[in-house]
Parts: structure tokens; sequence; C-alpha cells
């Protein structure tokens, strides 16, 4: 097979698959890493959801090899690793866009414009739910919940907030992405950064872009500043009550 090889399936079952050309290798660095993971929890297993991201960090996706490396060094399965790969959608089965594009679609950002969003942004890059473009810069998705109804519609790049979504602004969005623009989430650091960096930092190695940019902006914190205004406060816990 051209550019690709004989491997397992996604699960690590034996079976036939193709690994993408282009998708580097797991290192002895990888492992390594992957060790230093599980030294922070009392128990090894634990560690398999930030090991699953550092898989991704480096290649993309979570692999059969990454599926093996998970399984080795925690002592399961790989049936037992897939079967929390595949549970969780942050975890791709195939390699996502070096930038992957999430459309919140549920209720409120649906009816403000989500849905129509998410069909232009089909249309426009040609690719569907959980595809890539052929170029490999952008992955597409459509999100139940962004937990940012506040500025619904919302779209997010590599779970990065771009608030206020319309189709317009988003297909300029996707189209600055591909060009290799400059651009900067609503909220939160002042680079977008790639699906491989953010899966890094979700495997527990920090950028120290945490603290950069807006991180509450004021749709939502009218709710406090309007309690602050009226003297609100939340009623004490029980414990509190008592002591």
């Amino acid at each position: 097979m051209s550019g690709s090889d004989k491997i397992t399936t996604d699960l690590g079952m034996p079976g036939t698959a193709t690994v993408p050309a282009g998708v580097p290798p797991l290192t002895e660095q990888t492992r390594r890493e992957a060790r230093e993971i599980i030294t922070r929890y009392p128990q090894p297993r634990s560690a398999l959801l930030p090991m699953l991201h550092l898989v991704q960090s480096v290649q993309g996706y979570v692999s059969p090899d990454g599926i093996s490396l998970c399984a080795e060094e925690l002592g399961l399965t790989k049936a037992e690793v897939g079967a929390v790969a595949t549970f969780y959608t942050q975890y791709r089965r195939r390699p996502a866009g070096e930038y992957h594009v999430g459309v919140c679609t549920n209720t409120l950002c649906a009816v403000l414009g989500g849905d129509e969003i998410f069909r232009q942004l089909k249309d426009h890059l040609g690719v569907g739910h959980n595809e890539t473009t052929e170029d490999g810069t952008i992955s597409l998705e459509h999100l139940e919940c962004n937990a940012a109804c506040d500025y619904a519609p919302v779209v997010m790049v590599n779970w990065e907030f771009y608030d206020d979504q319309t189709p317009a602004s988003a297909r300029d969005l996707v189209d600055k992405l591909r060009s290799g623009q400059p651009v900067a989430p609503t909220r939160g650091p002042d680079r977008q950064c790639t699906f491989k960096e953010m899966s890094r930092v979700l495997a527990g190695f920090p950028d120290d872009l945490a603290t950069q940019g807006v991180q509450a902006g004021p749709a939502t914190l009218a709710g406090l500043q309007l309690a602050q205004q009226r003297g609100e406060t939340a009623p004490a816990y029980p414990d509190e009550e008592k002591s």
C-alpha cells in the first residue's frame, strides 16, 4: 500500500487498517512522558485519559500504536484502552486537522444560527461531520454543547472559543486558518494553538498561555454583577451554618 502499512484496527484488535502518510511514529520520548504522567496518579490506570491526549499530541489521533503503548504501560488490554478511547469524543479515531473546528448545534446555538453555520462550513470546506480537508488543515465536527450559551452561536477551534459567530465570520475564520493567517480566540490565549499543541496541554504539559486574554466576558459575568449590585449572596452550606 502506497504511503501506508498493514497494522491493527482502530481498537487495537487484529485486523487491517492503514497508517495515513505523514503520521509521525511514537518515540521513546513519548513513552518517557507517558511514564511521567503515570507517576502523577495513585492508581496507574487513572493516567489513561491524559496518556491518550499525549498520543494525540504526537500523531494527531489515537492510533493503534497509541492504544498499544497505553496498554503496555498501564498493564491493560488493548480492548480496555480502546473502549475508553472510543467512548470520549475528544479522542479522534482518524487524524484530526491541524485545526479541529467544532460548531455547537445544541438548542440555543442551533436556533441562533449554529445549524446554518455548520451547513455552510460543510459546503465551504467540502467535508462533513468528523471529516478532514484534503490539505489536512481543518477537520469539522458538530458539537452538542460548547458550554458558552451566553455567546451563542459559538464555534470552537481546538477547544478555544470564537463567540457570536455568523456563517460569514465562520467561513472567514476557516479561510484564515487554512491560509496560515494569525487568528486569536475571542476569549483565552493571544494566538490559536494547533490540535497537537492543545492535546499536549490536555495531557498535562502546560503551554503557559492559560492566563492570557479574557477569561470570562461581560455576558458571562452579568449575573454575578447584578447579584453584587443587589447585595445578594448564595445560601451558606449546612456546615457553615452550624459554625
